[in-house]
């Protein structure tokens, strides 16, 4: 349906928001109040979505995140059954929260795990949740030990953005392979704490120079909203227009391509759970959704 649609016929990635639930409330978390929403997919669902998207748009790699996908009880099932079966590259982004027990029954099966922290100690457990760092911490030594590659996200904001290099040389220490930044956007819980808002654009300039000059353990990756030159207003397809780089399922079904699948119809698709089979929903309201890629800034 989407490659009738719209021409694209490869998707490289999907990513699979498992369910909405979360055992955190963090203050800038752009889900907001979806996170109180009871929508998931079985693991039936979310097998089924897999396999479809492997076999008609030769997608070859998933990432799954939630909420959290570490309370979502068929998560063993679905984790196994896209390596095993299917093949696939799997990612999971997590808030690291007390994990150890079903990590290790999942890590045979896992390429990356990723877990995000908004800075060190009190600055993260503000943002996120009491004891959230040092379980994170744990976490990504028992990945190491595991045997699990691992990789950190970080919301930049007006709390932490002094706590980038200092979080990343103890991240480079624990062998984390890589920190990912994103920009807050004002959006979810972000829009009840406009304080986190960085407003100063020269924040974000003196916190390239920093990278640039630091010598660093780890590749930090920013997304292009906090690079140089800000995120394009207009994406250019990467490969041609056939093919995209990911598309994401929410946990409703609602399929949104990234913007590099340029026009009304990146949000227009829909994962029908009970058919299996993705439908097209055009809305006049559609919109792009900017989901920017990435630009390394530091590499060791």
């Amino acid at each position: 349906m989407i490659g009738e649609v719209t021409g694209i016929r490869r998707i490289r990635m999907l990513y699979l928001q498992l369910l909405y639930r979360c055992n955190f409330e963090c203050l800038h978390c752009f889900h907001g109040k979806r996170l109180q929403h009871a929508d998931a997919f079985t693991a039936d669902e979310a097998i089924s979505l897999l396999t479809l998207m492997r076999d008609h748009y030769g997608t070859g790699a998933v990432t799954l995140l939630g909420g959290e996908p570490f309370v979502y009880k068929d998560l063993p099932q679905v984790v196994r059954y896209a390596k095993q079966q299917l093949g696939l590259r799997v990612e999971i982004c997590t808030n690291g929260y007390r994990i150890e027990p079903r990590l290790a029954t999942i890590a045979p099966y896992l390429d990356l795990l990723r877990v995000s922290l908004e800075g060190v100690g009190p600055t993260n457990d503000h943002i996120r949740r009491s004891g959230s760092y040092q379980s994170a911490l744990n976490a990504l030594g028992l990945a190491r030990e595991l045997g699990v590659p691992t990789g950190v996200t970080m919301t930049v904001t007006s709390r932490n953005i002094t706590e980038v290099l200092p979080l990343a040389g103890i991240l480079g220490n624990l062998g984390v392979r890589q920190l990912k930044l994103h920009c807050l956007r004002p959006v979810g819980n972000a829009a009840a704490h406009p304080e986190l808002l960085i407003t100063d654009s020269v924040a974000y300039a003196e916190l390239r120079e920093r990278l640039q000059a630091a010598d660093l353990a780890i590749e930090v990756i920013v997304d292009e909203d906090l690079s140089e030159y800000g995120a394009p207003e207009i994406c250019t397809p990467a490969g041609g227009p056939s093919e995209i780089d990911r598309i994401e399922a929410d946990p409703r079904g609602a399929l949104t391509m990234s913007c590099k699948a340029v026009g009304r119809d990146s949000h227009a698709f829909w994962y029908d759970k009970p058919a299996d089979r993705i439908v097209h929903r055009p809305s006049p309201t559609d919109e792009l959704t900017l989901a920017v890629p990435d630009v390394v800034y530091a590499r060791v």
